[in-house]
């Protein structure tokens, strides 16, 4: 048996990405498309040969899984609907912007008894289970500190529109880090301090640089820049990395620096061309298996929120 999985919302940038993944899963097949922007989610279905459908009401009677990728403060609303449906859950970040849904969320879900994942690729990085396992087996030693990045470029659309998005940079990129963090150290921070601003947008309503330190219960300092501070012109859409320092020695984690550099004559153009292990497609597979399989979620719906949860420390 397939599980149906139908997507909520063409309107986040990695949209596209569950498209094809669920596509070309042999476990799955896509019920369809249902987007609250008509307009927007009719282009997106007929482009794949998709169906579109015209309520959400109408797609989820049709699927088992729904991949939620709408704007941020619309998460709350479609999770609700999606669980009491009885269909499983596979949400982008940040779940939900505000810590006042948390709780809506936390009921519906547990109401429901639907399985829900939080969309973290990151956790699933061949290079990441490497740093941890090196690090559990106690090759450095004792961690002491950790420098930590996520920058990009900035994706601009609704991103940009806080009544939308929540916010800017920090809301955005902090969470990947701060739950790679979570699944590392074993805890939450106990201390966090954090600055926004607008740089290199001067004078917009929204951050677009996001700086962070950390103190856990265990004595870890950590700091993370999750700015959107690569330009148009960077050779790659940003990075995510992690300087571990122990007792020992240290580990340097490039996420996804694996990459291929083009340089072409005459015009000084250069570019990287990305390579390296399918993110996405480790974590459908994972979904997939806890929904059909009923294998333990990998990234928990409590994740998702205490990832957001280090995002609210602004000071």
């Amino acid at each position: 048996m397939k599980l149906r999985v139908g997507l909520v919302s063409a309107a986040h940038v990695h949209t596209p990405s569950y498209a094809h993944q669920f596509s070309v899963n042999p476990r799955t097949e896509i019920s369809g498309v249902w987007d609250d922007d008509a307009a927007r989610g009719r282009e997106f279905a007929e482009k794949r040969g998709l169906r579109f459908f015209k309520r959400l009401e109408e797609l989820l009677a049709v699927s088992d899984a729904v991949a939620i990728s709408s704007e941020n403060m619309k998460h709350a609303e479609q999770i609700e609907k999606c669980a009491s449906a009885g269909v499983h859950i596979l949400c982008e970040k940040p779940i939900v912007p505000r810590r006042e849904d948390f709780a809506k969320v936390k009921n519906a879900v547990a109401k429901s008894g639907v399985k829900f994942m939080t969309a973290f690729p990151c956790r699933f990085s061949p290079a990441f289970t490497s740093l941890k396992k090196r690090i559990e087996s106690g090759e450095i030693g004792r961690i002491l500190a950790i420098q930590a990045t996520n920058r990009g470029q900035c994706p601009q659309s609704w991103f940009v529109q806080p009544e939308l998005s929540g916010g800017g940079a920090m809301i955005d990129h902090v969470v990947h880090v701060a739950d790679l963090l979570k699944d590392l150290l074993g805890e939450e921070p106990s201390q966090v301090q954090a600055q926004i601003g607008s740089n290199m947008y001067s004078g917009e309503n929204w951050d677009d640089t996001a700086m962070l330190t950390l103190q856990y219960p265990s004595g870890v300092f950590v700091t993370l820049d999750s700015s959107w501070s690569r330009p148009k012109s960077f050779k790659t859409w940003g990075d995510v990395t992690m300087k571990v320092v122990g007792e020992k020695g240290s580990i340097h984690l490039d996420m996804f620096g694996q990459s291929i550099g083009l340089y072409t004559a005459g015009n000084l153009t250069h570019s990287d061309i990305g390579y390296g292990s399918d993110l996405d497609g480790a974590m459908v597979d994972a979904f997939v298996a806890s929904c059909l399989d009923n294998k333990p979620i990998a990234v928990t719906l409590e994740d998702g929120l205490a990832a957001v949860e280090v995002s609210h420390f602004v000071a």
